[in-house]
């Protein structure tokens, strides 16, 4: 069953190169990969679209990614999607956080882009 991707960033040539390391996905397993560009936006695609993993980033305009993982996690209808934060903020503070907000995995940018295809191949259960 194919599913789902959300990519949320602010930064256009950031979600540009998720989408690109992502299209191996769509192409070989017909998964769907949204996007939105600040954290309003994202909420409302993630009730609207159910994507099954989020690609998130948490210093965006409107709702930071901790306010966005928060709804999701706190909505019966969002819980289930698995959100991957997704940021350049590097401490262990910031890290906690954002597991504690209920994210599934928290990665820093600069991102490797295979580790970022293999995250997103093992949250959806696709084999390579």
């Amino acid at each position: 069953m194919p599913g789902k991707i959300l990519i949320v960033d602010d930064e256009v040539h950031i979600r540009m190169l998720l989408e690109q390391t992502l299209e191996e996905l769509e192409e070989e397993h017909g998964v769907t990969i949204l996007s939105a560009s600040n954290g309003e936006e994202g909420l409302s695609l993630i009730r609207g679209e159910k994507p099954d993993v989020v690609f998130l980033d948490i210093m965006m305009p409107k709702l930071n990614g901790y306010e966005v993982c928060q709804r999701v996690k706190e909505d019966g209808e969002t819980q289930g999607c698995s959100i991957v934060l997704l940021t350049a903020k590097g401490q262990e503070v910031d890290r906690k956080q954002g597991l504690e907000m209920g994210a599934a995995m928290y990665m820093t940018k600069p991102f490797d882009p295979d580790e970022v295809l293999k995250v997103a191949r093992d949250l959806l259960g696709l084999t390579a």
